[in-house]
């Protein structure tokens, strides 16, 4: 299962260590952080990472809420026949300390998995991977 994972350049070292975590549970993970090299047509790389993809997953923290292309990457998902009942929003800490009106409508009405141990170098990705394969 290819995975597009989105999240805001200010958590890329939680991406890392989700990345990581979900690759040791057999997922192919894209990240931008780790998959554009230097010189990469940016757009053209990440417009195919997300056409390969079969589910995505969105770190929402505060950061990424406020990110115009993790909003972007959200559109895209929802109406994107690869991704159908694979988008997963996946909230970093308290949903209750992210400003409500940036937290995208939709989301807010999908089901999420928290992840609570973020700051552990080996995250809990195992509910993750779960609501990817359907198995949630």
């Amino acid at each position: 299962m290819k995975v597009f994972l989105s999240h805001s350049c200010a958590d890329a070292s939680l991406a890392a260590r989700v990345s990581n975590a979900l690759e040791r549970n057999g997922m192919q993970v894209w990240d931008p952080d780790r998959d554009l090299l230097p010189g990469d047509n940016w757009a053209g790389e990440v417009g195919r990472a997300l056409e390969e993809s079969q589910a995505m997953v969105v770190l929402l923290t505060p950061a990424a809420v406020a990110s115009p292309y993790v909003r972007r990457d959200i559109e895209y998902a929802l109406g994107a026949k690869n991704y159908r009942n694979r988008l997963i929003p996946v909230v970093v800490g308290d949903p209750d300390t992210f400003p409500a009106n940036e937290m995208p409508w939709i989301v807010r009405r999908m089901p999420w998995v928290g992840l609570e141990d973020a700051e552990s170098d080996f995250p809990k990705v195992e509910p993750i991977a779960d609501a990817i394969l359907g198995r949630a």
